[in-house]
């Protein structure tokens, strides 16, 4: 009898030659997972070099959406040609060696040959991901033993899929990246896809290239340990580093992404480094009374050096800090001395969240220091943000805020027009050429302060202790304020194109 129910699909593999259903399920549900994986890790790997941006986002999403693509119409069409038992091992073994490699060549490729990045970025997910994504159709014809049973199967395998990729997603951010470093989370994954190989090549005897990618991964892993790049800690949104001062015994940098951070004297906090940092003093100094204690708000933490220098300076004050990476957090106490500080709370948690708890009237200063040099909390620098910071401030209150930006500044003219709206009175300080009081010098960028409040400012002791503190910095206001502001765009909750604004890092700058 020759029924359809029984008859074995053309060019497919015959009765009894089929693959396991629990084994097929498995093996489309690691293989999923793992592409998956590799994407949100390669967002971590690329963000000290690219920063962690829409455009770095999108490419690696499209990059690991070419892959599943390729993957599964070349996987398909090669298992039409080739017995697809002899697929399944190489695919797995293959993505295993490329996945465990990949931290110890991205990161020598950004050190050494940064032009290159970009292609051995792309190498490097689009290789795997389409190794791992043919894995599905490879397992979907050795399932399909009957055309009774296309429907059946191909649905099943495609849920088994997706459900893998959702808990490739889910425990890669919630658990993996927390709990591990990003090295230490491709060789692990590389290990298991090669131990899949040789599982299956065990089953079917068709393939002896194991034993050859194990020592791959062993190479893997100890390339890791010498490539550039390592980390002191690796935490849910940086690779951060502490590095001590050559000059200054009690002095340590925080690194964060390969950026100097902040900078801090573990035995006098009031010592200050970078110049921003010196005229957030100045222009907080002169805005209050000295010595008068503060209640503060500050967006961001970083090494908490303005929190120490206040505590220092005004005893008394309540510093409450929201920084959203507990990583940083835990590099303060462990590497930065932070031990318990008299009046310094930190909340992990985002700013925008932090800030909205905060009671109306409630600080006298917030500290906006949450932007770095390649990457900007776009939610942090809106109309609606900067009118929850003037909600907060009492009347007398100031908002001073770091900004770093470079080329036309356009991301920092954008915020800046945006407190103008919000606040009675603004200013930027900078370098002159930066900020258009020097029109001999083509401005280069870096750190600007940007002070905001519903009172005067105290324009010319503000220039005086940038002068005492000697910043080099001036004071823009008043219509060379406006002429450097220009046409730039307000930013807003539904239109902040912050990543496409905020240009390139310079090695001049860093803060």
């Amino acid at each position: 009898m020759t029924g359809l129910s029984s008859s074995p699909v053309a060019g497919g593999t015959p009765r009894g030659q089929g693959l396991g259903s629990r084994t097929a399920a498995v093996l489309v549900f690691v293989s999923s997972s793992a592409v998956l994986v590799v994407e949100i890790v390669a967002l971590r790997l690329l963000a000290p070099y690219l920063g962690l941006t829409l455009e770095t986002s999108t490419m690696v999403i499209g990059i690991a959406l070419t892959a599943i693509a390729a993957g599964s119409w070349l996987g398909g069409r090669i298992a039409d040609q080739v017995s697809p038992r002899r697929l399944l091992g190489p695919a797995l073994g293959l993505s295993g060696a490329v996945v465990a490699l990949t931290p110890a060549v991205l990161r020598t490729t950004a050190e050494w040959a940064p032009a290159a990045l970009f292609l051995i970025a792309g190498l490097t997910i689009l290789v795997p991901g389409a190794l791992l994504s043919a894995v599905t159709p490879i397992v979907t014809k050795l399932r399909l033993t009957s055309l009774a049973e296309t429907g059946t199967v191909v649905g099943r395998l495609s849920g088994v899929g997706t459900v893998g990729a959702i808990f490739g997603t889910v425990l890669t951010g919630f658990v993996l990246v927390s709990r591990f470093p990003v090295s230490g989370i491709l060789i692990g994954l590389g290990i298991v896809l090669v131990i899949g190989s040789a599982l299956v090549e065990w089953r079917t005897r068709g393939w002896t290239g194991t034993p050859a990618l194990t020592l791959v991964i062993v190479a893997g892993g100890l390339a890791t340990t010498v490539a550039p790049g390592g980390c002191d800690a690796e935490t849910r949104y940086h690779c951060a580093t502490v590095v001590a001062d050559p000059d200054r015994d009690s002095g340590r940098t925080l690194v964060l992404d390969g950026l100097r951070h902040s900078y801090v004297d573990l035995d006098d906090p009031t010592f200050l480094k970078f110049t921003y940092v010196r005229a957030l003093a100045s222009a907080v100094d002169t805005a209050f009374p000295e010595g008068d204690p503060l209640a503060a708000y500050h967006l961001g933490g970083g090494g908490l050096t303005f929190p120490r220098y206040l505590a220092a300076t005004r005893p008394g004050t309540r510093s409450l800090v929201s920084e959203i990476d507990s990583g940083v957090v835990r590099v303060n106490h462990d590497h930065l001395g932070l031990g318990p500080q008299p009046g310094i709370d930190v909340r992990t948690e985002d700013g925008r969240l932090g800030l909205r708890r905060l009671d109306t009237d409630s600080r006298n200063l917030v500290v906006g220091d949450a932007f770095g040099g390649v990457s900007v909390p776009w939610h942090l620098t809106t109309e609606e943000a900067m009118t929850d910071v003037r909600r907060v401030l009492t009347p007398d209150g100031l908002y001073a805020a770091n900004l770093i930006d470079h080329g036309t500044l356009a991301f920092a003219r954008a915020e800046v027009a945006t407190l103008s709206k919000t606040f009675e009175h603004v200013a930027v300080l900078g370098d002159p050429a930066d900020i258009g009081l020097d029109p001999t010098t083509t401005p280069e960028g870096g750190n600007l302060v940007v002070l905001a409040a519903d009172r005067p400012l105290d324009l010319p002791a503000i220039q005086e202790a940038l002068n005492s503190r000697d910043t080099g910095w001036r004071i823009a206001t008043g219509d060379d304020l406006t002429s450097w502001i220009g046409e730039a765009q307000l930013l807003t909750d539904d239109y902040a194109p912050v990543d496409q604004l905020l240009q390139p890092y310079s090695p001049r700058s860093g803060h």
